[in-house]
């Protein structure tokens, strides 16, 4: 059965196991990862197995610091040094071009390695103790909302073997931007709370926001392929003014109500963006535990302009995976 520890005795347990090639649950800031030497095709592939995960789709590398970085990398360019030394530790994901001792079940077969050093002192703990780069997609079953609680990594994995380090709620919330630097051209793969404005002004360049992606090649991100963040339950993004006809037996995440008009489940949501990104799982989770036909997400209340636009950006990108439109 799974366990979840805490504390030195946490990372003992979780070395232990990651030495023996089985998967660990760990937090960064942004959700919670299933950790595995980065380096052991076999545990690589164990990752791939517990989640259910489609070979195709390429792993985040989870380092310490920047020479452990330079490690999986055939090229750590200026472009690289300068966002590492600005983000990191941070929520983001570097992606350049491998060296050789990266296996290509790590990068879907592709020619490229994404890389970040998480913001998390247990994630950097864990990763220094072990004294190498670990994988570290998010702990669930592929497709399925990330978690952001020891909980949630429980109810996506019941009765795995699973020692589950805990770290606490996830602060981001959502998942790490993504940025590629391994072309001419920087481009943010998936968007996260670091946005494209901010990217641009460091690499002092402008930063490409739309992912361009070729069918035929290996994918360069996490992300990109197929259903991702969906509850089990049928989730549908809706306006504030279709609240008041909410039809029975549905679960309500709102961040402008105080009462469900029709007696379901309410779940409220923070209205501003780095608390609405850091509570957005963890209301989904809450609300497809429970018994209802249908999940209703009130559309965010999204201002582009203020400093947080980036955070609302990415918000939008992982609400229209999870959900179809009203």
């Amino acid at each position: 059965m799974s366990r979840v520890l805490a504390g030195p005795e946490a990372i003992a347990a979780g070395i232990a196991a990651m030495r023996a090639g089985r998967p660990v649950a760990f937090p960064t800031e942004t959700v919670y990862g299933l950790g595995a030497s980065a380096l052991d095709e076999d545990a690589v592939r164990a990752v791939f197995a517990l989640k259910g995960r489609p070979s195709s789709n390429p792993l985040i590398v989870h380092v310490s610091e920047i020479e452990m970085a330079r490690t999986l990398v055939s090229e750590w360019t200026e472009q690289a040094d300068l966002i590492a030394r600005a983000f990191w530790p941070g929520p983001v994901t570097i992606v350049l071009n491998k060296s050789k001792t990266v296996p290509d079940a790590v990068s879907a077969g592709g020619q490229t390695v994404a890389v970040r050093c998480p913001r998390h002192p247990v994630a950097l703990a864990l990763i220094e103790a072990f004294g190498g780069p670990m994988v570290g997609p998010s702990a669930n079953p592929s497709g399925w909302i990330s978690p952001t609680t020891p909980e949630h990594v429980l109810a996506g994995f019941p009765g795995e073997d699973l020692i589950i380090i805990d770290g606490g709620a996830c602060h981001a919330g959502i998942e790490s931007t993504v940025l590629d630097l391994s072309a001419a051209e920087p481009r943010i793969l998936r968007p996260g709370v670091i946005g494209a404005q901010a990217l641009s002004v460091t690499l002092g360049e402008q930063v490409a926001l739309d992912p361009v992606t070729d069918p035929a090649a290996p994918a360069r991100s996490p992300g990109l392929l197929g259903a991702h963040y969906q509850p089990r339950t049928p989730c549908r993004l809706v306006e504030t003014g279709q609240l008041a006809s909410t039809p029975q037996q549905t679960a309500v995440l709102s961040w402008s109500r105080d009462d469900h008009p029709r007696g379901g489940a309410l779940i409220g949501l923070p209205a501003d963006a780095e608390g609405y990104a850091a509570g957005l799982y963890d209301a989904m989770h809450r609300a497809d535990a429970g018994r209802a036909d249908e999940i209703w997400i009130e559309h965010p209340p999204v201002n582009h302009a203020d400093e947080h636009g980036a955070i609302w950006v990415a918000v939008l990108e992982r609400l229209a995976r999870a959900t179809k439109s009203g």
